[in-house]
């Protein structure tokens, strides 16, 4: 059986692994000069392959249709992937938040790794070819129409494999091309979003944004508030970062998945009625947190205010604080009123941005939406549509928070659609 694997991604280079083990012809067909560019700056270039925690929990970690995916990561696990990278020489390390990682702390060498494997398993491998049209007779998938060197050409095959990413990263190549051949079939694409995006700040809180850019704040909780109900959205701890246009980092990543399906939310940022309650201090209590800045200021009580928070605060956020938390400046710390540090408490426990939106598609990390999932049988990730023609990776309409678990349904569609 000859087997079109459209896509050089992890979910490409997986299906095409599989399909060859299995005993089929396999081609790769990669539009960009090498395989796997977008894997290359995953986790900041060093690739968070995967998440350490039970496969059953990946589920809860899918927000966008993760029920669907409950068959591929019972047939491909994390440990399956593990176990690939581990048999190339490449060993991995557990960090927080059961985040894998290369123990090189190198992307470059999970994709060497990958591609040996392919090497080995004689996939065939070619590159600056753009596929436009997938060719179909009486509801068959038989072949692709491709442009190779900017050279037209048909290629048959038995079977095909769309993985072509989504719209995230363009330098990489994903474009979003796959999602035009797939409607070209008669394939419904969802509605396409950013998600694993930063946020936007609004008016005056962008000011702050700007003061505090390039800030990484570490073991802090957020909570992200729809402030017109008064209600809770998402919440998280970990790390965060502040930028000359809001907010990112990991838990600010996360919460844009959960963000974007939230009811009416554009409308709701244009509002100026969403906003992100950061805890600068999340392991004290407001009690044990105003105890704590009563003792740091009895050492300093002959001192400004201003130059009294050096042990509480990262440097960089003290004169932003200072200026919130609308205590004057000069004012010696022995003559701050209890009044005043309680303001204090309420600003470091209740550090508010309002957002108004997120960057564009073309900085998500992740894309929501895509081929829906109501037109691929889950067990074997084929088309209902079009016989022969099967789904992998980021192109299908599913998506995760971040911590590993989207290259994990990258390798998982991937495997599942190379072996059916």
């Amino acid at each position: 059986m000859k087997t079109l694997v459209i896509g050089g991604g992890p979910a490409g280079m997986l299906a095409a692994l599989h399909a060859s083990q299995c005993g089929d012809q396999v081609i790769i067909l990669e539009k960009m000069n090498s395989l796997g560019k977008k894997l290359l700056i995953t986790g900041k270039g060093r690739c968070n392959i995967t998440s350490s925690i039970p496969m059953e929990e990946f589920i809860t970690n899918v927000p966008g249709n993760g029920i669907f995916l409950y068959s591929c990561f019972n047939q491909f696990t994390n440990k399956d992937i593990i176990d690939i990278l581990e048999k190339e020489g490449l060993k991995v390390k557990e960090e927080r938040g059961h985040r894998v990682f290369p123990i090189t702390d190198s992307a470059k060498d999970v994709l060497k790794a990958l591609e040996r494997q392919l090497n080995k398993a004689k996939v065939e491998i070619q590159t600056n070819t753009k596929v436009e049209k997938i060719l179909v007779e009486n509801g068959i998938a038989i072949g692709v129409q491709c442009l190779f060197y900017d050279k037209e050409k048909t290629i048959l095959a038995d079977k095909i494999i769309l993985a072509t990413g989504g719209k995230s990263y363009p330098i990489t190549g994903s474009t979003g091309d796959g999602y035009e051949i797939a409607k070209e079939l008669g394939h419904t694409v969802t509605k396409l979003k950013p998600s694993l995006i930063p946020l936007t700040a609004s008016k005056e809180y962008l000011h702050i944004c700007k003061q505090l850019q390039g800030l990484s704040l570490r073991n802090v909780k957020i909570q992200i508030r729809d402030t017109q109900k008064n209600k809770l959205i998402y919440e998280d701890f970990g790390e965060m970062l502040f930028t000359h246009w809001g907010l990112s980092g990991p838990i600010i990543l996360s919460s844009s998945a959960h963000l974007l399906r939230y009811p009416k939310v554009e409308e709701l940022l244009k509002k100026n009625s969403i906003a992100v309650f950061i805890d600068l201090k999340p392991a004290l209590t407001e009690e044990k947190l105003e105890d704590r800045i009563l003792r740091d200021f009895e050492k300093v009580k002959n001192k400004e205010y201003k130059n009294s928070l050096d042990n509480l605060l990262p440097n960089k956020m003290i004169d932003t604080i200072v200026e919130l938390s609308e205590i004057e400046s000069n004012k010696k710390v022995n003559s701050i009123t209890k009044e005043e540090r309680k303001r204090l408490v309420k600003l470091l426990k209740n550090f508010v941005v309002i957002i108004n939106g997120f960057r564009p598609i073309e900085e998500a990390i992740i894309t929501s939406g895509g081929i829906s999932t109501k037109e691929i049988n889950p067990k074997t990730m084929e088309s209902k549509l079009i016989k022969g023609l099967y789904f992998a990776g980021e192109i299908i309409d599913v998506d995760a928070y971040t911590g590993g678990f989207n290259l994990q349904i990258a390798y998982s569609t991937g495997f599942v659609a190379g072996g059916h």
